[in-house]
């Protein structure tokens, strides 16, 4: 059986390269390594693409990354079909494409920041590289320019963003920390890590395995784009990079 990868990606999101050792190659040609800093896809955020070099300077392009159980402890990297395959045990440096993760890590915390804007129960949510979406059960249609200056209030508010863990039990004791409708954290490890922003948490806490930004600030320009009504009582917004357009 396969050991679970160290997920560096866990406690430290800005760790753009690091080596790793090949502890197997999957039936689908999945390479498997005993850590690594590529993020697999989950929770509306894709997974990680970019290379892994080896000792010749030769590389292995990864064109995306996934959970290889249900329990997400085993992480593949899915090699471009015409990459040379690595031996079990060669150490490799692995570089994640470092400016699409850095996108994705602010897209991400804006659309924390939108759940503090509009604190409704979330029914889904895809984290994109030049917009994102995100489901919320409400019947009502806010104005997308208030929405944006708020969540532009948090993002100026320079916040820090940092995790911290609870166990199983204080998640059963707040429920109100979780904030999407039909998707529950994974339970069975006994703890449960939390994305806090601010100040002693003072604007948000949630869980969630994402990669975020450690400051507010870094998201950088934002603004819903769109509202869209997927339903008498499910709304769609559209965060996008840059400031809205108020012509």
């Amino acid at each position: 059986m396969t050991a679970p990868t160290d997920r560096l990606f866990l406690p430290d999101a800005y760790l753009s390269t690091v080596e790793g050792k090949v502890v197997g190659i999957d039936g689908e040609g999945g390479i498997l390594l005993d850590r690594t800093n590529f993020y697999a896809t989950s929770g509306g955020q894709p997974g990680d693409t970019g290379f892994l070099e080896r000792a010749d300077g030769s590389q292995i392009s990864i064109t995306g990354t996934v959970y290889g159980d249900a329990a997400k402890t085993i992480v593949r990297h899915l090699p471009d079909e015409d990459a040379p395959v690595p031996v079990i045990g060669e150490t490799l440096v692995l570089h994640i494409d470092w400016d699409r993760r850095y996108r994705l890590m602010r897209m991400h915390t804006a659309c924390h920041l939108l759940s503090v804007v509009c604190p409704y129960p979330i029914t889904g949510a895809a984290v994109g590289e030049n917009e994102s979406r995100v489901d919320l059960d409400m019947s009502e249609v806010p104005d997308k320019k208030s929405v944006t200056l708020e969540l532009m209030q948090l993002v100026e508010g320079n916040h820090p963003i940092f995790t911290r863990t609870i166990t199983e039990d204080e998640l059963a004791a707040n429920p109100g920390l979780v904030k999407s409708k039909n998707v529950r954290p994974p339970a069975g490890a006994g703890t449960i890590r939390l994305v806090c922003i601010g100040d002693e948490a003072s604007v948000d806490s949630q869980p969630c395995g994402g990669t975020h930004v450690s400051e507010t600030a870094e998201v950088g320009a934002i603004h819903i784009g769109k509202i869209e009504k997927k339903g008498r009582e499910n709304r769609r917004f559209r965060i996008r990079f840059g400031a809205l357009d108020r012509g």
